[in-house]
């Protein structure tokens, strides 16, 4: 799927929860590295203590960003670009490496009204369980949860 297609239909609504996806480039697992992932993690508080977002959970998988959260501001694109871009300049810089970070663009989905968000959260959260990564959710030290 092109980058055109991830931005068809996208509308930023303030208020509104959104579920993120955002991959690094060429499925790189850089996130298997402990602390290139909490450093993400802590990008990722910056723009919640910004008031961007209101976090609602997320975790972070070694190649892959999945964030389930509140928008603040009236731009779901902006805060994403200002996201990847900042934690891809400081990433980079530390690894030495230029280019790409992160994949061109990412997948939302505007949560509906009806939708359980803590449903989602906890599919979410699940992600190294069901990627064979852990047995146990307690034993992946890179999610979070408001309800959980």
């Amino acid at each position: 799927m092109g980058y055109e297609n991830l931005t068809k239909g996208r509308v930023s609504e303030v208020g509104r929860a959104y579920s993120i996806t955002m991959v690094t480039e060429s499925r790189e697992p850089h996130f298997n590295d402990f602390y290139l992932a909490r450093l993400l993690i802590k990008k990722m508080y910056q723009v919640e203590q910004s008031g961007d977002i209101e976090s609602l959970s997320w975790v972070l998988m070694p190649e892959h960003l999945h964030w389930l959260f509140v928008l603040k501001t009236s731009d779901l694109s902006e805060v994403m670009h200002q996201f990847k871009g900042s934690s891809s300049h400081t990433i980079n810089k530390l690894i030495n490496q230029q280019g790409a970070f992160w994949q061109r663009g990412f997948y939302d989905h505007a949560i509906r009204n009806d939708e359980d968000l803590k449903k989602i959260s906890r599919y979410i959260v699940a992600n190294p369980l069901r990627a064979g990564l852990v047995e146990s959710i307690s034993d992946y030290p890179h999610w979070d949860a408001k309800w959980l």
